[in-house]
């Protein structure tokens, strides 16, 4: 897969990372806590995109604006939990 270009949309304390295909939109969703706490709340991968690897890319821009902005990342999300295990080198950027 390309490097699909990820836009990211904030409203408030809700927010999400999201790519759009004809098939539907995957996504990665969040809540702020504070200013150095937010909350992955869920990851969803449209439907015939399974397997691709986007919920990495989402939360590779996720992870990325956790560090540039200050803030720690709490993994309630299943996925971003599982993913922050796998990933030791990410340990800097969450809040477990």
């Amino acid at each position: 897969m390309s490097n699909p270009a990820v836009q990211h949309f904030k409203d408030g304390s809700k927010g999400r990372y999201f790519l759009a295909h004809p098939s539907g939109e995957s996504a990665l969703t969040y809540s702020i806590m504070s200013s150095k706490q937010v909350i992955a709340d869920h990851t969803e991968v449209a439907e015939g995109h399974e397997g691709e690897g986007i919920g990495l890319i989402l939360l590779r821009e996720f992870i990325a604006d956790a560090r540039r902005e200050g803030f720690k990342i709490v993994p309630l999300c299943p996925y971003v939990n599982a993913q922050c295990r796998k990933h030791p080198e990410w340990a800097d950027a969450f809040s477990v």
